[in-house]
């Protein structure tokens, strides 16, 4: 656990392995890794742009130079009875990583 790791005044209290929920992995995003060291990730709701750069710094041991983060709108979808449900929204995080940083291995 990081002692100087940032911190929300608004929201609960996050840990690293907290912040970072999973990597997306797609065509598109192994792609961007490749030839933009760019990285995708479904991250926390309440974390923030200075959080989601420690997080990835700190578990996956790169230097990060960007971080840009999208709320992404939960789907309704309707099953065979034709009810609709309503999925739950999350937060999306593209990592850049800076290029002299050693490319991250998911599998």
């Amino acid at each position: 656990m990081a002692t100087n790791f940032p911190q929300n005044p608004i929201g609960p209290k996050l840990e690293p392995a907290q912040v970072i929920l999973a990597p997306i992995v797609t065509e598109k995003s192994t792609h961007q890794s490749q030839h933009r060291g760019a990285y995708p990730f479904r991250v926390n709701q309440w974390a923030s742009k200075e959080q989601i750069r420690a997080a990835v710094e700190e578990l996956f041991n790169v230097r990060v130079s960007k971080v840009r983060t999208q709320n992404r709108k939960g789907k309704v979808k309707r099953d065979r009875r034709r009810r609709e449900a309503k999925l739950a929204s999350w937060k999306k995080a593209i990592v850049t990583l800076h290029p002299d940083s050693p490319a991250i291995e998911f599998y």
